[in-house]
């Protein structure tokens, strides 16, 4: 049997990791940037694959494995939660997408002028 190169699969999971790193500083919207933390952890999930491949001997080493059993689990929970989050911000305020910072302080600032006028 053909023995794995185990590198390839770091790589593969750094790059994963990197798109979904860029992909959640670019994006706005937020179903895209739930997708970006799943591919995130994706990329995670792969590298510690890979550093588990490495034990010597046969037999893989099983904790790396059962980390990433356990952190797909957790995986799926944290989106369900934020899409339930993203649900009721939509509901709340009517977008999908967060606002930059210099614009939610500048709407506050002309909410407090308008209450005070």
């Amino acid at each position: 049997m053909i023995e794995a190169d185990h590198r390839i699969f770091l790589l593969a999971g750094a790059v994963l990791f990197a798109i979904g790193f860029h992909s959640l500083v670019v994006q706005s919207h937020l179903l895209r940037r739930i997708m970006a933390l799943n591919v995130m952890g994706s990329g995670v999930f792969l590298v510690f694959i890979a550093l588990g491949s490495q034990a010597p001997g046969p037999v893989p080493d099983p904790v790396p494995q059962a980390m990433v059993l356990t952190g797909i689990v957790v995986s799926v929970c944290a989106t369900g939660l934020a899409l339930a989050l993203a649900d009721r911000v939509q509901a709340a305020t009517g977008k999908v997408e967060l606002e930059d910072d210099a614009q939610t302080h500048r709407n506050a600032t002309d909410a407090t002028k308008e209450s005070r006028g």
